[in-house]
């Protein structure tokens, strides 16, 4: 039996982030995915927001992870190779009451220490966003919030770690846990064990499950769904900034998020979902999301949406669950992870690692850790001389596998060595089939690139692991 000094359930966000901290160390750690690939859960469905540090108070230990966190993310992002841009974050009040809850955030924001916050007048607003609808009041500005690609962020942290020895095991749904001695015994749905002396449960919307696994605390997580709309890059309502509306009790609102990549996020919603694989979207949602984010931008059209998709928050109370278990020994909680859960994640690494040295983990640093990846050059990035520089190298640069965005065969073989053998996978690590015609015109070249590189064939290859196959039948 493999027996590891600790083991992280879970590869979105936090797991990533908490593996990558402990790859720091002399530990044998591993990283257990139920999915087929990191970042398929709610990670990949995520704003993509480095938030700015007001909207919660300094009380609260999401507050105080999400200030920490922000900081991390520009060296984070030159040692990895993910897009991220602090872009500045505006909140729009379109009421004089609303002015009212603009100087509770900023007053908030300051007691936080948020670094150059601004509350702002009607005309400093459109000075910051000409986008902006002009019955706009007045609001807030963050120059310190940004934007990045959450699911690049979480296969650069999963591909440090792993360069650094974390073992990643996909297809790892724990199914039982029992304690021997000093040891956890964990099962899989499939009958792989393996052995841990610490446990990380970082499971996300299924953290109650795992939870209860291993016999620690009972709790129930609540998924609440947020619908989206994607805009297409050549959309004229693009906004400089992330637009927020003044929030609500149950959520931050419809947000107008212009992504790194160059497309524009509206969203998300905030209802309960009906259980954890509801990820449908309906039309009066849509219809919400187009009418809440026209109120901030009134250009938005209808006819540059490319496609909407839905995302589950892990709900749990109002705050979030970190913490050594009171009833199963050498084991974490990381549970009710929401919003700004992506921004505060490079500290809850850090926080978790404190957790483990509390309940008696060695750490003992390693003095060959390396916490460069290495970055892949895209040809969307290169200009034409940069490029024909590339196809010298490596003649599949010159093969535009996506034209919508760009992307070269090279690009998807590297996706594919990296360990991405399926359609989403891809997509995540490329961006290919994310473009205006999604997939329409480079999913069947995507195939022919995966049988020759992988040797599977046609109905082998899913779009996201499971049943999810693509091509059945006789050709």
């Amino acid at each position: 039996m493999e027996r590891y000094d600790v083991a992280i359930v879970g590869a979105g966000v936090c797991g990533a982030n908490i593996a990558r901290r402990l790859s720091q160390y002399e530990l044998d750690t591993a990283l257990l995915e139920k999915e087929i690939d990191v970042s398929l859960g709610t990670s990949k469905a995520n704003s993509g927001i480095v938030h700015g540090g007001f909207h919660d108070n300094i009380r609260t230990l999401k507050a105080r992870l999400e200030l920490r966190g922000a900081l991390m993310f520009d060296r984070l992002h030159e040692e990895l190779d993910f897009p991220f841009e602090r872009c500045g974050i505006l909140v729009a009040a379109f009421h004089e009451d609303e002015m009212r809850a603009i100087e509770q955030l900023y007053l908030q924001g300051v007691e936080n220490g948020v670094i150059g916050i601004e509350m702002c007048s009607r005309e400093r607003m459109l000075e910051l966003e000409p986008k902006l609808n002009p019955d706009v009041v007045g609001g807030l500005h963050a120059p310190s919030g940004g934007i990045l690609e959450p699911y690049r962020f979480v296969f650069s942290l999963v591909e440090s770690a792993r360069k650094n020895g974390v073992q990643v095991k996909t297809e790892f749904e724990v199914a039982a846990a029992r304690r021997d001695g000093d040891w956890w015994i964990i099962t899989a749905t499939d009958g792989r064990e393996l052995a841990a002396r610490y446990v990380v449960n970082s499971a996300g919307l299924h953290a109650d499950t795992v939870s209860a696994a291993f016999g620690g605390e009972r709790f129930t997580i609540r998924p609440r769904k947020g619908e989206y709309y994607l805009l297409d890059r050549t959309t004229k309502a693009k906004p400089s900034k992330v637009i927020f509306p003044v929030p609500t009790e149950v959520s931050k609102g419809i947000l107008v998020i212009p992504t790194v990549e160059g497309t524009v996020l509206l969203g998300p919603t905030a209802s309960p979902a009906r259980d954890k694989q509801d990820f449908a979207t309906t039309r009066d949602q849509l219809e919400h999301i187009l009418h809440s984010a026209r109120t901030m931008i009134p250009s938005i059209s209808e006819n540059d949406v490319i496609t909407s998709f839905a995302g589950l928050r892990a709900a749990y109370g109002d705050d979030f669950y970190i913490a050594l278990s009171r009833e199963a020994p050498a084991f974490v909680q990381v549970a009710g992870i929401q919003s700004p859960g992506l921004t505060a994640s490079p500290a809850i690494g850090e926080y978790v690692k404190d957790l483990l040295k509390e309940a008696g983990l060695k750490l003992i640093e390693k003095r060959t850790w390396d916490p460069y990846v290495h970055k892949v050059p895209r040809a969307r990035d290169a200009d034409p001389y940069q490029l024909d520089a590339l196809v010298r190298e490596e003649a599949a640069y010159g093969d535009i596998v996506c034209r919508c965005e760009r992307v070269s065969e090279a690009e998807i073989v590297k996706a594919i060595r990296a360990g991405h053998t399926t359609l989403d996978g891809i997509k995540y690590y490329t961006r290919a089939q994310m473009g205006r015609c999604q997939g329409g015109f480079c999913t069947y070249k995507i195939i022919r690139i995966l049988m020759r590189e992988t040797g599977m064939r046609y109905d082998e290859i899913t779009k996201r692991g499971g049943k999810s196959r693509i091509l059945e039948g006789e050709l």
